[in-house]
């Protein structure tokens, strides 16, 4: 049974180990890096290209404030433009490789990804977001959980806030938020044209996988435009590092979206869209089918008034439902989920998870002044709800993940003010929920505060892009229903049974963190940026649930002894167990001088529990510590950019069939005419054998591709 409890290693942070002298070195040189500022004159500044490696520069959708991620005093990371386009993303893996503090576990079932922030994943611990819409499906059992299902190619860029400091945007984030923003014809179509069209074809050597995408945009006139994006993938298993075929790994998926912008008057805008995919694969050493169907609605409405500072409300409606059927394809020697007897599961048997989300989402921002101090004054609440229905091909519910139905909603108030060289964030939160299903029922509520203070003290031109900031925020994460519901028997292997619990109690984060934001324009060459972000944080989780085995033989434990055949003396249960710790430092640097850009960026992580014992474990979910350093090249008046990627990966400690590993990528793009691209890359150059440590235990471990070689076309037509 795979649970989010599992526990495993203490690492990094002690003295003498020489991965983390390594991980360290490599941190202290983006210093070199930075050090010219130091000494420059005043440049004229530039004009920030955001699809460029000054990434740091877009807006985030994430703040509600307008601000872009360099500019925000938290840790945030920002995905998109040339970036994404240089990833050449098959997974949503790819698309976050390097981006410090988050891992992504997708095991064998490739097309969907758990993410973890910080150490922290599954049940909701990471809102996922895809254009205002929660993705909250979950599938219990032995691999990843919490999964999401959206296609590289459809996104025009992710956000992503570490931490529970994203309070304004739903509950339960506690590691933190990722937002999804798809394509749409007002970034597609370029200035003057009234349509546009795009066709990509891509081939990768390992798996012999084939990508086509297609895009089509039209714009009526100023008032509406609409988008629609398609993209077909079909894949083979892919080989590792050592040439092992890794079966399960192909997959076959068919995704597209429609975005509509309707603009009914100067200041308003209103956007509609559809999202949807249907992916298949097969899991279980090729026991199973799964076929996955998921469709996203969504209505955002934002109305705002230049001459009218106290209005910018946002209106965001949405709905996903998510259906994944798993198909037996042969035979299954079982236990009964009830009574615990023998049985025969016969093919064609069918498992389902069906999952109904609604969210409502509507805040506005008012901007005033006091004296000589200026407010960000945003208030607003919203509301989601959770309908699971799942059917077991032995009949009645699914043992892992149970039907039942979860509300959680909320409302919050922040208050971002700044005077001179002193800016203030000073938030709090209400959230409550509501639970209920047939083995129990559970609610709560809970108040959280933020408080985020950050002072830009320099006004030579070398260091006025300088900030140093400080933060104490607050999450709060409710239990799923899985958690709280789960019960019958384990119908695999031996019995034992399930237990739910609507005793448990709400997860509550308090994270400290201290950071600094740096940039500057004209740092050697008048048209170049530098842009840096580094912050050192500590979150104490309190009521940490996990799943804990209980004895049958212990009178107070609660767990009844099950007879029968192959039937074990103990009980599986979701508890508060723990008090969960994670500390570490995340950095961030990009460089662009046009001609040459570079980046690096770091996570260095530790994290365990302490059981209400005192007994102190490894946290299992802490993933790899990494470095990771790009350099890139533009030529032939920037027709031509070539590069590379260097990873460096610190294994954890305490999980013996992880290792340390080093990846290096190469990356070439050239644009023969304006309409015209041809990409190439290879992954895993050295053909290293690894796995994510998520994916790895003492009974398996999951390894990762190896080489890959991925080459792409792309025509575009305009008028």
């Amino acid at each position: 049974m795979g649970v989010t409890g599992r526990t495993g290693s203490e690492r990094l942070f002690n003295q003498g180990r020489p991965g983390t002298a390594r991980l360290l070195a490599g941190v202290a040189a983006a210093a070199l890096l930075a050090s010219p500022a130091l000494a420059q004159d005043e440049q004229a500044p530039t004009v920030i290209d955001t699809g460029g490696a000054t990434l740091l520069d877009a807006v985030t959708v994430v703040s509600r404030t307008g601000e872009s991620a360099i500019e925000s005093m938290s840790s945030a990371s920002t995905i998109g433009g040339e970036q994404l386009e240089r990833r050449m993303a098959t997974t949503q893996s790819d698309v976050f490789f390097g981006v410090p503090g988050v891992t992504i576990q997708s095991d064998s079932k490739r097309v969907g990804s758990s993410f973890n922030i910080r150490g922290l994943q599954d049940f909701g611990r990471v809102a996922v977001i895809v254009d205002g819409a929660r993705q909250n499906f979950q599938r219990s059992g032995h691999g990843t959980q919490s999964l999401t299902f959206i296609d590289p190619d459809l996104i025009k860029q992710v956000e992503v806030v570490r931490g529970p400091v994203a309070n304004t945007y739903g509950s339960g984030a506690i590691g933190g938020v990722v937002f999804f923003e798809t394509k749409d014809a007002g970034d597609f179509l370029r200035p003057g044209e009234t349509w546009g069209a795009q066709a990509t074809a891509r081939y990768e050597t390992n798996g012999g996988g084939w990508t086509t995408s297609a895009i089509g945009a039209v714009r009526f006139n100023d008032v509406a435009d609409i988008l629609a994006n398609i993209v077909w993938r079909d894949y083979g298993d892919y080989k590792d590092g050592d040439g092992t075929r890794m079966p399960g790994t192909g997959f076959d998926v068919l995704s597209g979206l429609v975005n509509a912008t309707i603009r009914p008057t100067e200041f308003s805008e209103l956007k509609l869209g559809w999202a949807g995919t249907d992916d298949q694969w097969t899991e279980g050493g090729g026991n199973y089918d799964a076929d996955l169907q998921q469709n996203t609605f969504t209505a955002r409405y934002n109305v705002t008034d230049p001459e009218l500072s106290w209005l910018d409300l946002h209106i965001n409606g949405s709905y996903n439902g998510a259906d994944l059927v798993q198909t037996y394809l042969r035979p299954a020697r079982q236990f009964d989920p009830i009574t615990g007897m023998p049985i025969i599961v016969p093919p064609g048997s069918q498992t389902t998870y069906d999952l109904e989300t609604l969210g409502l989402d509507i805040w506005n921002t008012s901007r005033f002044q006091t004296g000589e101090i200026s407010h960000e004054l945003t208030y607003g609440g919203d509301w989601v709800s959770d309908d699971v229905v799942t059917q077991n091909a032995a009949g009645g519910t699914d043992v892992y993940t149970p039907s039942g139905k979860r509300t959680v909603w909320g409302a919050y108030i922040q208050n971002k003010m700044e005077w001179n060289w002193l800016e203030v964030v000073g938030a709090v939160r209400y959230d409550s929920y509501e639970l209920s299903g047939t083995s129990a029922n559970a609610e709560g509520d809970r108040f959280s505060p933020r408080i985020t203070v950050g002072v830009s003290p320099f006004t030579n031109e070398a260091l006025k892009g300088l900030q140093f900031y400080g933060t104490y925020a607050e999450g709060y994460r409710s239990p799923s229903v899985t958690e709280t519901l789960i019960s019958g028997l384990h119908p695999n292997g031996v019995v034992f049974p399930f237990l739910p619990n609507p005793n448990l109690r709400p997860e509550t984060a308090a994270t400290w963190e201290i950071g600094v934001n740096y940039s500057r324009d004209g740092l050697i060459w008048t048209d170049d940026t530098l842009r840096l972000k580094a912050a050192y944080f500590d979150n104490d989780i309190s009521d940490y649930i996990g799943g804990v085995n209980l004895s049958a033989f212990d009178p107070t434990s609660g767990c009844p002894f099950f007879p029968g055949p192959s039937a074990i003396p103990i009980c599986f249960q979701y508890q508060n167990f723990a008090q969960a710790r994670i500390s570490g430092f995340e950095f961030e640097a990009f460089y662009d001088a046009g001609h040459v850009f570079a980046g690096l960026s770091a996570s260095i992580i530790d994290g365990h529990t302490i059981s209400d014992a005192g007994v102190r474990a490894d946290l299992f979910t802490v993933p790899s510590s990494q470095v990771t350093g790009q350099l890139g090249f533009r030529m032939l008046e920037e027709k031509l950019t070539f590069g590379g990627e260097v990873q460096f990966n610190q294994a954890p400690d305490g999980n013996p069939a992880a290792d340390d590993y080093t990846l290096v990528n190469l990356f070439a793009s050239y644009r023969a005419t304006e309409n015209f691209r041809i990409d190439a890359r290879v992954d895993n150059l050295f053909d290293e054998k690894y796995a994510n440590p998520l994916n790895s235990s003492t009974t398996t471990t999951f390894f990762e591709p190896g080489i890959n070689f991925k080459l792409a076309a792309t025509m575009r037509f305009g008028g």
